[in-house]
């Protein structure tokens, strides 16, 4: 089993960049692929991005794709989301998810380990 631990969120402006990192507590973390998924209000939890376990093949939600950048450090046990151009749109509570498979999945429920989340806002 595995904890994540989401950090970086908080507010920024229409067009400027946040990073945001998930600590795994785990000596296995080249075992999990990873995402990065979120939540507005009112809205179904959306995948934003994914990375195999040694991370290759990053996958990226169509609203981020050309803006955001998912990578890892397998030495750190670390998974990372850079957020550029940031827009309203973006605003959302992220979160990391963790889970032990063969390809990168896109919906929610194939994940099996969660952070708690951390809120971004974008204002205007």
């Amino acid at each position: 089993q595995v904890q994540l631990v989401e950090s970086g969120g908080g507010l920024v402006q229409a067009g400027d960049s946040l990073r945001l990192s998930c600590a795994a507590s785990t000596r296995a973390f080249d075992n999990y692929v990873m995402g990065w998924f979120r939540q507005a209000p009112g809205k179904e939890r959306e995948f934003v991005a994914g990375i195999m376990r040694h991370g290759d093949n990053p996958v990226y939600g169509d609203s981020v794709k050309g803006r955001f950048t998912i990578y890892r450090d397998n030495s750190k046990n670390t998974v990372s989301l850079q957020m550029n151009s940031l827009k309203l749109e973006d605003t959302a509570v992220y979160y990391c998810a963790g889970q032990h498979g063969l390809r990168v999945p896109r919906h929610w429920r194939e994940y099996d380990y969660w952070g708690q989340g951390t809120q971004v806002t974008v204002s205007s």
